[in-house]
């Protein structure tokens, strides 16, 4: 876009899935003078209640994704379970979309994203396809290891740790590629944007402790606490990642580091991530403005942070489903520095995203005290339990 006079709306942008992902990308889209169209099954979904138009219909239905493209000026989306042969079709008719349903192909099957990376030579865990899972196969290639399902997997869904054979009744009966179990000192994440004129630009790394059991992300640390020279090294190489896959928008790049300070590429996500919903209070672009900057075609923002934080995602309850309903806030709230975000979600279930706190304060430490005590503070159930 050039600095010429613009009519607001400057466009009206299209969003496939309306998760908290979506929500917050609407938010920020309306910041930026953009309307937005939601495309999600479930009627009120938590982006839709913000852009204020949402068609209902499935991520894999082809008239409704044409319906969607059809009516907005550039198309993005926060899930990877789309249909991306019809987008390919849609995007071969003139229609804009960001990232690139190409790359978005290669991404959302965990086999081709992990050989396209080795084949580039980015450096990641040994790996090999397993198109019918079976126990000789899996002895040969050596326990403990990392099984992941091809497609579909998302927040610990699709991955099965295997410790030893003793372990292989627990594996997933799909087509999936074995990795090799890494013991990484730390997981980490770094966050890159590329515009539409092939600027690039990261964000600071930041440390991720995973829930033990859900594999779900449990407490962010930004900045990561680690020497300057290895964060430079991951930036670095999240650029070069990111450079092999191409498009446009935010990508999430996931990284082991290792006990030598070595760095392993884990995976990619082709869209804002959650190790950086911090950025919306601790960076001076947050990632969902970022990310419309980007596949909108305006220059991309700095991406300083401001301030160390600590984010925690708010799971529900084990136990517990139905209308949400939600205790210790106000004593959550009385902490200095603590950002609440809900995500407006009609009905929670165990261990389901139901929002997340970011926690500010100039001592980093302090930060990961204060975000732990919101943690148990907080507790999302539900109307109907056992």
């Amino acid at each position: 876009m050039t600095d010429t006079y613009l009519p607001l709306p400057l466009v009206r942008l299209g969003i496939i899935g309306g998760g908290q992902l979506g929500r917050m990308m609407a938010k920020a889209a309306k910041r930026l003078g953009c309307t937005c169209v939601v495309l999600d099954p479930t009627p009120g979904s938590p982006a839709g209640q913000v852009a204020g138009h949402q068609i209902v219909g499935h991520s894999h239905d082809p008239a409704k994704l044409r319906e969607l493209t059809a009516s907005c000026d550039v198309t993005t989306f926060d899930i990877e379970d789309i249909d991306t042969e019809t987008l390919i079709q849609l995007e071969r008719e003139g229609h804009q979309i960001h990232p690139s349903p190409q790359v978005l192909a290669l991404i959302q099957d965990k086999l081709t994203q992990k050989q396209a990376l080795a084949a580039a030579g980015i450096p990641t865990a040994p790996f090999i396809a397993m198109p019918t899972p079976n126990p000789a196969d899996f002895a040969a290639f050596g326990y403990p290891l990392v099984q992941k399902a091809r497609r579909g997997g998302y927040d610990g869904r699709g991955v099965a740790i295997l410790s030893s054979a003793a372990d292989f009744a627990q594996h997933l009966p799909v087509p999936s590629l074995l990795e090799r179990l890494i013991p990484a000192t730390k997981e980490l994440a770094v966050l890159v944007a590329r515009g539409r004129d092939g600027d690039c630009r990261t964000y600071p790394v930041v440390e991720m402790r995973f829930r033990a059991g859900e594999n779900v992300l449990d407490l962010l640390l930004a900045p990561a606490q680690i020497p300057v020279a290895i964060a430079q090294a991951a930036q670095a190489l999240a650029m070069r990642t990111v450079a092999v896959l191409g498009g446009v928008g935010i990508f999430g790049v996931e990284m082991f580091l290792q006990e030598d300070g070595s760095l392993l590429v884990n995976e990619v996500a082709p869209r804002t991530h959650n190790s950086g919903h911090h950025t919306i209070e601790a960076n001076v672009t947050d990632q969902f403005e970022q990310h419309l900057r980007a596949v909108v075609g305006l220059p991309l923002g700095a991406t300083d942070q401001l301030s160390p934080a600590a984010m925690i995602n708010l799971l529900g309850a084990p136990g517990h489903r139905g209308r949400p309903v939600i205790k210790g806030l106000a004593a959550a709230l009385a902490i200095p520095g603590v950002c609440l975000h809900l995500y407006g979600k009609a009905a929670t279930a165990p261990f389901r995203k139901m929002g997340h706190v970011t926690v500010l304060d100039p001592d980093l430490a302090t930060a990961c005290r204060k975000a732990q005590q919101v943690r148990e503070l907080i507790e999302i159930s539900g109307e109907d339990h056992p």
